[in-house]
């Protein structure tokens, strides 16, 4: 058994002595990604270890047996990574998210709190303005108010929705 494996690693190191420059630039031009290529070429010799009998009977070219292994290997590399969903890398900012949502909650009910505490004409100017996104324009109709007053209460609004979140 021992001689069979010693002559089995003497038949890679030497298929890769031969043809592994073959196999690196033909997966390297399949793959266009130099990593990916010599993971190509370290399986391909894998295989070639694993079929050593089909390199060794004297049957076709092996250069030529290596090298359709090789892109059969990245031809169902291709396959495996259309079929399997994409692969998404979390980025820092994206590991924070359950944080913000539960910052931005709060941030709502702080908001709620002190809108609830304005005095009425100023909370419905800032509800319609910034809560339901008119304009000065149609805040003033439909407040009934003129566009004026919709400025002035609206700064003034801001201005203690300013002081109540500070306290």
């Amino acid at each position: 058994m021992t001689s069979r494996c010693n002559g089995a690693d003497e038949l890679v190191r030497r298929l890769y002595s031969e043809h592994g420059g073959a196999i690196l630039a033909h997966t390297t031009i399949l793959t266009r990604d130099r990593g990916a290529a010599e993971n190509v070429t370290q399986e391909t010799l894998v295989r070639a270890w694993q079929h050593r009998d089909a390199l060794v009977n004297g049957k076709g070219s092996v250069r030529g047996w290596l090298l359709t292994t090789a892109t059969n290997i990245v031809i169902d590399l291709s396959r495996r990574r259309k079929v399997r969903p994409t692969e998404v890398s979390i980025t820092p900012d994206q590991t924070t998210s359950a944080v913000d949502h539960a910052k931005s909650v709060v941030d709502g009910v702080v908001v709620r709190d002190a809108l609830v505490r304005l005095r009425p004409e100023h909370r419905e100017v800032l509800v319609e303005v910034y809560l339901k996104g008119s304009s000065m324009a149609e805040a003033a109709d439909v407040l009934d108010l003129p566009i004026g007053t919709v400025k002035s209460r609206s700064t003034s609004a801001r201005r203690a929705m300013r002081e109540l979140l500070a306290g």
